[in-house]
């Protein structure tokens, strides 16, 4: 605490304007004095000698004259060993630990370390007396679940520093003296396995930031193929309540390429935050075969925390990412949902009395988000290791409607949009991403003329299909009823995906690959039809020998079995390659 101090003149629902005596600064942490309790909030402006401050609890009782005290520090989070596996709230309280002091109903004005001082970590150091650091660079290391947790110099250490001493290699507390440094002037620092970073400032540590071409895979077929994400990469899955957004993230987080999650439900509801915190612990990780939790992080708001928490949990969450690429790791961060923290903002700045823009959300929008978006980024660090974090965000635009400010101003600054649609989330076909809608501006598992290919066929087919629903099949030929049932079979066979089979649930890229060059072949074909109805039962039954191939085993005998009956109906057809198909086959040899 500092000697700055405060008293409360004004309270506008979890805004309270403060008279204050002496130098505070933006997003400087104070504390309300109220009924005896001390409630944490964050200044968000300044003007004279009076701040505007953001509560992180509810107001309720805070009167003018109560008492503020000014800390003199920003809103940070603290970063070291320990974070794995747990669940925090936007202000990196550790949810099962207020819950045991503050009981079921969680009490306002309850803090508790986000790390433990107790836990002992097996130190190995990395470096010697002697030899030179900078910030973000590693002095040692200490094992954390499946991964080795690299002990950082703290991120605000401008300069060069020299090791004077390291503590030698054993079990110790993440307060410990780990090293000690000395700056050019010979001042000495101790360093800790642990410190403090501001949430709302980015972590630029590393050596050179690229640009993100590696392919994040996600074993879903269609956003590995079609709409790709990039490591490092920004994505976004816009989509009406209930279309199936938080079932993607949580099947992305499972089976995602990447080494840890963290999960930001900076906006969800309370049913889908508490399925969430029961269904990591036992979902099985694919990569180590134990818990999921052990490599997730997930923060979300309490029901009886205000709506800025929301704006916390999204800038604590994406430190806690910045902070594990910083060593060497591929990170992983799932917003659910952006909406929600929009819509804070919009609060927030309707009680500041500023101008509001689209909507009412405030005319800053599109640069806070823009803001959030670009900490994400595939960085290569000074030791020449690489690491990543790439940024998901949901949004839930009310209605689906995607021209709304959220989606808008999101969609300006990601590489990747995945638009969920009501028609196809009730047709029930999952994942329910809008094929025509969507795009990315990255890479995928399969070469893009192939994709593009069979984009162009789908879209036919969808256009075959919006005029049949005018003029009937009748009023459709031959042709163009083929094209039709080509998309259907793309659909059904490709873009679809069953997350509660062991097999289709999660696809490798060798096997997209395989299966794609399949699928294409179909597509690009002529086959011996004579009318519509030999077409419709052609493509059923193809479709559906498909629809078996992808839940059998990769490489099995059934799988090689299951092949040879759709090669033999292909020729029974006398499929004949398009000269166009077989240029692109040829080519993917």
């Amino acid at each position: 605490m500092t000697d700055t101090k405060g008293k409360v003149v004004g309270i506008n629902g979890n805004m309270v304007s403060v008279e204050f005596d002496g130098n505070i600064s933006m997003n400087e942490v104070a504390y309300v004095n109220v009924e005896g309790k001390k409630l944490k909030g964050e200044v968000i402006r300044i003007r004279g000698n009076v701040a505007q401050m953001q509560i992180y609890e509810m107001t309720q009782g805070i009167k003018a004259g109560d008492v503020v005290e000014f800390t003199g520090n920003l809103l940070s989070a603290l970063l070291g060993p320990g974070l794995l596996g747990q669940v925090y709230d936007g202000l990196q309280n550790p949810l099962p630990l207020v819950a045991e002091q503050a009981g079921f109903f969680l009490e306002r004005g309850v803090y508790v370390d986000s790390l433990s001082k107790t836990v002992k970590w097996e130190w190995t150091p990395s470096v010697n007396p002697g030899d030179t650091v900078l910030r973000g660079d590693s002095i040692g290391s200490v094992p954390e679940g499946p991964f080795t947790h690299k002990i950082l110099v703290p991120f605000g250490f401008l300069g060069t520093y020299t090791v004077k001493e390291v503590t030698p290699a054993g079990s110790y507390t993440i307060n410990d003296t780990m090293a000690v440094i000395t700056d050019e002037k010979g001042t000495e620092y101790k360093l800790t396995m642990c410190f403090e970073w501001p949430v709302k400032r980015a972590v630029d540590c590393y050596a050179e930031r690229l640009a993100p071409t590696e392919t994040m895979v996600t074993k879903t077929r269609l956003i590995d193929t079609f709409f790709p994400v990039a490591k490092g990469g920004t994505y976004c899955i816009p989509g009406p309540f209930g279309a199936g957004k938080t079932v993607i993230q949580h099947t992305t987080s499972r089976n995602a390429d990447v080494d840890i999650v963290i999960i930001a439900a900076c906006g969800e509801r309370a049913g889908e935050v508490v399925e969430t915190i029961k269904e990591f612990p036992e979902l099985k990780d694919p990569r180590t075969g134990e818990s999921l939790m052990k490599r997730t992080i997930i923060i979300c708001n309490t029901s009886s925390m205000p709506v800025a928490s929301r704006e916390a949990s999204v800038y604590t969450s994406v430190t806690l990412a910045e902070y594990y690429r910083q060593m060497g790791l591929h990170v992983l961060l799932l917003a659910d949902s952006t909406s929600r923290w929009a819509q804070a903002l919009r609060e927030m700045s309707g009680r500041l009395e500023e101008i509001p823009g689209e909507e009412a959300f405030p005319a800053y929008l599109e640069s806070y988000i823009a803001a959030f978006y670009e900490r994400a980024g595939y960085v290569r660090l000074r030791d020449g290791s690489f690491g990543s974090v790439t940024i998901g965000g949901t949004v839930s635009p009310a209605g689906g409607n995607f021209e709304e400010p959220v989606t808008q101003a999101t969609l300006k600054v990601v590489g990747a949009f995945h638009g969920l649609t009501r028609e196809r989330s009730d047709a029930r076909k999952f994942p329910s991403i809008d094929p025509i809608a969507s795009w990315s501006k990255y890479n995928g598992v399969v070469v893009e003329p192939k994709v593009a290919f069979s984009r162009n066929v789908y879209k036919r087919g969808v256009e075959v299909n919006q005029m049949m629903k005018v003029v009937g099949e009748e009023g459709t030929s031959t042709e163009d009823f083929i094209y039709y049932m080509k998309s259907e079979f793309l659909d059904y066979v490709y873009f679809q995906q069953n997350s509660f089979d062991e097999v289709d649930a999660a696809v490798t890229v060798e096997r997209q690959n395989y299966t794609f060059n399949k699928v294409l072949a179909v597509l690009g074909s002529d086959f011996d039809l004579e009318d519509k109805d030999s077409a419709r039962t052609f493509f059923n039954q193809i479709r559906q020998k498909f629809l078996d191939w992808n839940y059998i085993e990769w490489n099995s005998a059934d799988f090689k079995t299951k092949e040879a009956e759709i090669d033999a109906l292909y020729a029974s057809k006398k499929g004949t390659l398009q000269a166009e198909a077989a240029a692109l086959l040829k080519d993917g040899e």
